[in-house]
């Protein structure tokens, strides 16, 4: 989104918010329409510049076989896909991921899906891109636990990733490395995108892709400012903002001890600061928030309306809100299950 649309947008939802209530209630439909339209955009079908990749294809499908491999973990048992399940909402489901020795993270894996359409990775944005992002879980020691050198082992022991990597990176003269790997995987994250929800054919012009009460779920987003932190093409992903903004979150939601981006500017104006989660395919992947806390939509929204706005819903309201969401919900990739090089002699062996 241009930065002055941003601008406007945010100006534009202030005065929506100190406006007469009645105002968006009234309004016919086509402006509605013409309002969400200002503030959303539809998911494209591609991934954003993928034609100036060198070698696209072969690193997407390269990735691919990576993203499903546990042999790139240190017990050969935790791949990728543990934690972003492609058959579920791109995450696991849990409140917070298992990894190496039954280990808890500390905080709920976002999705994958349309995570290339963000302004960084990770709850803190402490990664500025995928490419960044595909190394940290590989070398967490309670993720993934591996190190740089024993992921180059692993791969070069099998003849057909050698091949693979040489397709994909023929410009290098050793094509196998940390750096290949990561630019591998985050070619085929880019291109896990979920494009024709229902709410992205509302906005391309389909009046009836949307039912009455998700309709109404809209106006309750614009009318009480949810468009402020929830924006542009993902509905969030691109800003970040302090989780208690008009009120203090339990600390079931927020715990004391995890800080937000605290921990990454080393600031105290960061303290509980949050990159503004997407709520694309939101209805996928429960539970919610950084915590992994809110087990059910209808609780989020009750929790966020609180602590960021200052307003408390009836069931009327939620209701709606969650239908709206539902819309938000596109097409999943169809990504096959690859067949994976066998192990050889060569490939070091699992440890636990």
């Amino acid at each position: 989104m241009p930065v002055i649309k941003t601008i406007l947008c945010l100006v534009v939802s202030g005065v929506v918010l100190s406006g007469s209530a009645v105002f968006a209630q009234t309004e016919s439909e086509p402006s509605l329409q013409d309002q969400a339209r200002f503030y959303f955009d539809v998911i494209p079908d591609q991934v954003p510049r993928q034609e100036l990749v060198d070698h696209f294809e072969e690193k997407v499908a390269l990735g691919q076989r990576l993203f499903f491999d546990p042999r790139l973990s240190l017990s050969q048992t935790v791949s990728c896909h543990s934690c972003h399940n492609l058959s579920l909402g791109g995450d696991d489901g849990r409140s917070v991921s298992v990894g190496h020795g039954w280990q808890t993270g500390p905080r709920n894996a976002p999705t994958v899906f349309n995570s290339v359409l963000q302004i960084a990775q990770f709850w803190d944005g402490r990664a500025r891109d995928l490419i960044e992002q595909a190394g940290a879980p590989m070398t967490s020691p309670v993720e993934m636990a591996s190190t740089d050198p024993m992921i180059c082992d692993v791969l070069s022991s099998m003849p057909d990733y050698v091949e693979w990597f040489s397709r994909a990176f023929p410009d290098r003269n050793n094509p196998i490395c940390f750096a290949t790997t990561r630019h591998a995987l985050a070619a085929f994250v880019s291109t896990l995108l979920t494009p024709d929800a229902p709410f992205d054919c509302y906005l391309q012009g389909q009046q009836s892709a949307l039912t009455r009460v998700q309709k109404e779920g809209l106006r309750q987003f614009i009318t009480l400012g949810c468009t402020q932190c929830h924006m542009s093409t993902n509905l969030g992903g691109n800003s970040y903002y302090r989780f208690g903004v008009k009120h203090e979150p339990e600390q079931r939601y927020r715990p004391v001890a995890d800080l937000g981006r605290r921990q990454v500017m080393e600031t105290i104006r960061e303290d509980y600061v949050f990159k503004v989660p997407t709520l694309r395919n939101v209805a996928l992947t429960a539970p919610y928030f950084h915590s992994g806390s809110a087990w059910t939509l209808e609780e989020a929204v009750e929790v966020m309306a609180w602590v960021q706005l200052d307003k408390k819903l009836n069931p009327t309201q939620v209701d709606s809100l969650v239908l709206f969401m539902d819309s938000l919900t596109g097409i999943r990739p169809t990504v096959t299950l690859p067949l994976l090089p066998a192990s050889t002699p060569q490939t070091p062996h699992p440890s636990y």
